[in-house]
């Protein structure tokens, strides 16, 4: 039997176990999804060497980044992002190949791109974190030029008290990348001039549980387009099945 899993630390409550688990049970597939939940990185060779019919990992926090020096290969996307969420492992003779790459781009991209507009061409990426970092990449593949949210000082970012409301005229796709407003702080959000928003706006929230935070419901108050993360997390784990049995 294939098996395919998820390594980070903490685990908690998983999407990809339970999608993947009843995409092999509908789908007729021999395969089974394990979460791994390991404290270091320098775990993953005993992972691999004790679970042979490994075929596939997804890596989420905090090893996006330290799991690139594991591997014999790194998607282009990838390596300009400088974070890896899917690893595909390959065996020839006795030699384990590791190839990463990174689904976080095509997850988002193919989810923001239906709702972009002509008059969508600047966006703002609240957060500079290791998801942000693709979503920066994913934006500027569609063409937008993007400027991020900090709330401490970071070089290339602007605080939250410099986001005034022609700011937000200005930029406005609004992207959160922070667990702010993540269940159960449900009551928080970034602290933006909502009131600056309009129909043109589209705010986007990498969170979804709950299903509309307090970012997207605000916004939505005054004529926002809103979307959470849901599609973008299912489109993920349709990339990663696509990575693991693909030819790249």
């Amino acid at each position: 039997m294939d098996k395919y899993g998820l390594i980070g630390f903490p685990l908690g409550h998983s999407f990809s176990i339970s999608y993947f688990n009843e995409k092999f049970k509908s789908e007729n597939i021999n395969a089974e999804y394990i979460n791994f939940e390991i404290p270091a990185i320098d775990t993953l060779p005993e992972i691999l060497a004790s679970n042979p019919e490994l075929k596939g990992l997804n890596v989420t926090i905090p090893y996006k980044e330290k799991v690139i020096s594991y591997l014999d290969y790194i998607s282009e996307e990838a390596r300009e992002i400088g974070a890896v969420n899917v690893v595909r492992i390959t065996h020839k003779g006795n030699k384990t190949q590791l190839k990463g790459f990174n689904s976080d781009v095509i997850g988002f991209t193919r989810s923001i791109e239906p709702m972009l507009e002509s008059i969508h061409k600047k966006a703002l990426i609240l957060g500079t974190g290791g998801a942000s970092k693709a979503i920066n990449y994913g934006l500027k593949s569609l063409g937008l030029e993007t400027l991020f949210v900090s709330r401490s000082e970071k070089k290339g970012a602007i605080p939250y008290s410099a986001v005034t409301p022609e700011i937000i005229k200005e930029y406005n796709v609004i992207v959160n990348c922070t667990p702010l407003g993540m269940y159960p702080n449900i009551n928080n959000c970034p602290n933006l001039p909502y009131e600056a928003m309009n129909s043109n706006t589209i705010l986007y929230d990498l969170i979804y549980n709950p299903d509309e935070t307090l970012f997207l419901k605000r916004g939505a108050e005054y004529g926002a387009t809103t979307k959470n993360g849901v599609e973008m997390l299912l489109l993920q784990a349709f990339a990663s099945w696509e990575f693991w049995n693909g030819n790249e």
